[in-house]
């Protein structure tokens, strides 16, 4: 699988990553077994870039990300976690967590931004894991607390690059703008986008992806499907849109853009990662997968040669942005 630098660090991430939300029980409960199947069927498929979080399952998703790399040679992997929410213990109760993670409330997350909080939270997810570093280190869902986030959040990761505890520096969310003002204002290496670049929201065009491409800034495209509506072939009843049910409006555009991908012989999971990575300064995708059979049908989809004509298309119906197409500096990428 080809792989792509981030910034101008060292840094390398597959163009697919492992998404470990899922695999932190997101919505549905995922065991141990599971868990370690769909990661080894990740590594097994050429996969080195896996993404997790402390908020991802309350360290469920780090703890069985760091199983996987401590058995596989560990120079190989890309390995990226986040910081922003602390995990202090408390008594579950019989309850279980309440931010749609299927799994006790052992312990409850405590928003902070601090560099005390960021190099505690880094401590801690290195202990979770089981690993002496990592490689990529985010500011997570830092939209509602931006200012101190800046201020000193990213001061602290900063100074863990230039130690040399990680490798590439950088945020992770769904704001363009507030992404934006991170690239102008900082010295990051990447910044991960939420479903700001995809088939159906190119909103990222307007300002982030031209800062990203003036700075040197990578971007990892998250949330491809736009959380479930571009996941399937055809989008089903119910298909939810930005973590809502999908307006009837959103529902008819996808599977419109299904039909288009069906023409040429391609699914819309399939376009639906492969067109992120045709902007030059998207780096790689990356896909929350829970079991092996997921993984398999994600490279699977993911390694699909998709036809030029095929952008044409969409572009003249009106569902891909101008500036989407053809490539923005004009340097295409291989048909995938």
């Amino acid at each position: 699988m080809r792989t792509n630098r981030l910034g101008r660090s060292d840094t390398t991430v597959t163009e697919l990553g492992f998404g470990g939300g899922p695999i932190g029980g997101l919505y549905t409960p995922v065991d141990d077994a599971t868990a370690a199947a769909a990661l080894d069927a990740a590594w097994e498929c050429g996969i080195r870039w896996f993404d997790t979080a402390p908020h991802y399952g309350l360290g469920h998703s780090e703890r069985r990300t760091g199983a996987l790399l401590r058995g596989r040679p560990r120079e190989e992997a890309t390995l990226s976690t986040k910081v922003g929410r602390l995990l202090v213990p408390q008594d579950p109760a019989g309850r279980t967590d309440d931010e749609g993670f299927a799994v006790p409330a052992t312990h409850r997350r405590v928003w902070d931004f601090t560099r005390d909080g960021v190099l505690r939270s880094v401590e801690e997810s290195l202990e979770r894991m089981g690993v002496d570093r990592v490689d990529v280190l985010f500011l997570h869902d830092a939209e509602d607390r931006f200012e101190q986030a800046v201020d000193e959040g990213y001061p602290a990761l900063a100074e863990l690059r230039a130690a040399g505890v990680v490798g590439a520096v950088g945020a992770g969310m769904h704001d363009p703008a507030k992404l934006t003002r991170l690239v102008t204002e900082t010295d990051v290496d990447v910044v991960m986008l939420s479903g700001r670049y995809t088939l159906l929201d190119q909103s990222a065009l307007d300002e982030l992806l031209p800062a990203c491409t003036a700075r040197g800034v990578s971007v990892l495209a998250a949330s491809v499907f736009n959380s479930g509506l571009l996941a399937a072939h055809p989008p089903a009843d119910g298909a939810t849109f930005d973590y809502a049910p999908a307006a009837a409006r959103e529902l008819r555009r996808a599977r419109r853009i299904a039909e288009i991908c069906e023409a040429h012989g391609v699914t819309l999971p399939a376009a639906a990662m492969a067109f992120p990575l045709r902007h030059p300064a998207v780096a790689g995708v990356v896909v929350g997968m829970r079991s092996a059979d997921e993984v398999r049908a994600d490279v699977a989809a993911f390694s699909t040669v998709i036809p030029e004509r095929l952008w044409d298309d969409l572009r003249d119906e009106g569902h891909l942005d101008e500036r989407a197409h053809p490539d923005v500096t004009g340097r295409a990428r291989p048909a995938r």
